[in-house]
């Protein structure tokens, strides 16, 4: 008797996933991370039957987008076939990145011809206001009308067949979603806030945020930030997807008070960790970029102010400019204290900390380049030198009849010794080293803190800072690193965020084997409060910023800051390896779970 495969035999019908999102192909912030790097998880489930979705944009999409040409063998290839009958654009192709996912990308620049109507039909059938909004939101309206078309006659052709899942990440790829409830489309529903549009502008704007949350009107605050439209386009997702879920526990707050909705799942962020693993050489690649920061500060600092480079810690912190939200302003009277206690204590240590950030700015602060180039010169200088004597000593050592070293000094040309002299001359001033690399258009938070502070780089300061507002590339003239490879060569990230859904920034730490600092007020620092009770032996350490004010909170983190700055090297190594072993638990195969948990659930009550 044969033997049936109950997978074969079953009723149930195929499924496909689709996710939809703003930032699929499209760099502009934490969105397409979260994306990007769970495509490898969910192409391991799903196969075939994993796609995106997306708007065009001709920049991005010649870097990261492959066209396929054979629509045939597409589930999809009907309802783009048709879109493209009624004359609009969609591109249809492989995204270019692990896992090589199948993407529909839908040029919605034709269809803003017809914006008004558009607005006009949120207006008369969700009461969603549309008046005097930015480009943006015209654009992300025309891309969700696409998005409504390309759904519905997909739905069409696969009633019968297939059931259709499509995840909706942030508002700005939902707007189609109440379009669909009203049209009863059949696909199942799930709408992900990765941070509330209201929260974020009130975090940085009121004054004890969280405590306060339960007391907004969110239309009066709404309209009072100018982001009525979008706040109401995320409320009416919540409300009409069949699942609604957010990162973290704290943003879940978030949600009940500003969109009126208690999410129904948290489904935590991970990273594809595999990308960032190194195995036994973490502790080599930590060196090895540790000596390129080293060429930095050398270049930087030492023109007036030099210190032992073995008894140098570098911190950093990095992220979007949002001084008081990311905790920037926290980070900065922590290190005021950390530099008083220093010096109290006579503890023999520098700390240099980098302030990583986006800020307008002109050019690089010409000093800062020509420091720089100036030591370069002095280091090709040595190379010369080096080689000369090398050779030199060899012959000599090799003619010699006695057992004595010879004098080095005999062996360099007066050539070499001038140029090396006039060299460090020039190179050398009493100027104190500039905080910010770069000539800012205007003053910010970080400025105002470090003069007001006087943590400007004196002499006598424990604790330096370098302030670099822009983001960290490899063809960056200061450093000749990409971000990745800036992180794996500090000592320790410092992200005490006060309002931070979820948090990549030191879970890219630990991905990196990199010790942590976050704040009980991030989705990330939540979410390891949870998951593991002694979290610190782990290295990552969490500020209470839920209970403690202000100057108690930096007080806190300027003991941890302490504490770090006294363990010994093997202290150090030892928790750099413990923070590398626990990496795995925020890969995306192991917290894809709770995504594969919101999708089931949407089909169900789809059903």
């Amino acid at each position: 008797m044969e033997i049936q495969n109950p997978i074969k035999s079953s009723n149930k019908k195929p499924k496909i996933l689709i996710e939809a999102a703003w930032e699929t192909c499209n760099q502009v912030g934490g969105i397409y991370t979260v994306i990007r790097t769970k495509v490898p998880s969910m192409v391991e489930k799903w196969g075939e039957d994993y796609f995106l979705i997306g708007p065009y944009f001709p920049q991005t999409a010649s870097a990261e987008f492959e066209p396929i040409q054979d629509l045939d063998d597409s589930v999809l290839g009907k309802a783009i076939q048709k879109m493209r009958s009624m004359g609009l654009s969609v591109h249809y192709g492989y995204w270019l990145i692990t896992g090589k996912p199948r993407i529909v990308l839908f040029d919605f620049w034709a269809t803003l011809e017809k914006i008004d109507s558009l607005k006009k039909n949120l207006w008369d059938n969700h009461q969603i206001p549309t008046v005097n909004t930015e480009d943006i939101v015209n654009q992300v309206i025309a891309f969700g009308e696409m998005v409504r078309i390309f759904l519905t006659e997909l739905a069409n052709d696969q009633q019968a067949k297939t059931d259709i899942i499509v995840h909706f990440h942030e508002w700005m790829a939902a707007t189609a979603v109440p379009d669909l409830k009203k049209d009863k489309v059949k696909i199942a529903s799930i709408f992900t806030t990765h941070a509330t549009m209201l929260g974020r502008y009130l975090a940085g704007n009121v004054n004890n945020f969280y405590d306060k949350l339960a007391t907004f009107d969110w239309k009066k605050e709404s309209q009072h930030y100018g982001i009525e439209t979008q706040v109401t386009f995320e409320r009416v997702a919540a409300h009409a997807c069949n699942v609604m879920t957010t990162v973290s526990d704290i943003t879940a707050k978030e949600c009940e008070h500003l969109l009126g909705k208690v999410p129904d799942l948290i489904l935590p962020n991970g990273l594809n960790i595999t990308r960032f693993s190194a195995m036994h050489e973490h502790q080599n690649l930590h060196s090895r970029y540790k000596a390129q920061i080293d060429e930095f500060v050398m270049g930087h600092f030492f023109q007036s102010q030099p210190f032992n480079l073995e008894k140098t810690l570098y911190f950093f912190t990095s992220g979007r400019y949002e001084f008081s939200n990311k905790g920037y302003d926290i980070t900065l009277e922590a290190l005021a204290r950390l530099n008083w206690k220093m010096k109290q204590a006579k503890i023999d240590k520098t700390i240099v900390m980098f302030f990583i950030t986006k800020q307008p700015y002109h050019s690089i602060d010409p000093e800062v380049l020509h420091s720089r180039a100036v030591m370069d010169e002095i280091q090709e200088t040595c190379k010369a030198i080096e080689q000369q004597i090398g050779e030199k000593l060899f012959s000599a050592s090799a003619s010699s009849s006695d057992l004595k070293l010879p004098d080095l000094n005999q062996f360099v040309d007066e050539y070499w010794r001038l140029r090396l002299r006039r060299t460090i001359q020039t190179w050398k001033n009493n100027k104190r080293p500039k905080v910010v690399t770069h000539l800012l258009k205007q003053p910010d938070g970080i400025t105002d803190f470090t003069e007001k502070a006087n943590l400007m780089n004196n002499p006598d300061d424990k604790v330096k800072i370098v302030y670099h507002p822009d983001f960290i590339v490899s063809t960056n003239p200061l450093f000749g690193l990409d971000y990745g490879q800036f992180v794996r060569g500090c000592n320790l990230g410092v992200f005490p965020s006060y309002y931070e859904p979820w948090g990549y920034t030191p879970l890219e730490c630990i991905a990196r084997g990199v010790p942590t600092i976050t704040s009980d007020l991030s989705g990330f620092g939540d979410y390891m409060m949870q998951i593991m009770k002694d979290y610190e032996q782990w290295g990552v350490m969490v500020v209470n910023r839920q209970t403690q004010d202000f100057h108690q909170a930096a007080e806190q983190l300027s003991e941890m800051l302490l504490k770090f700055v006294k363990q010994t090297q093997r202290e150090r190594i030892t928790q750099r390896n413990r923070v590398e072993s626990i990496s795995d638990t925020f890969d995306w195969s192991n917290l894809r779970a709770y995504y594969d948990t919101a999708h089931d659930l949407a089909l169900k009550r789809r059903k």
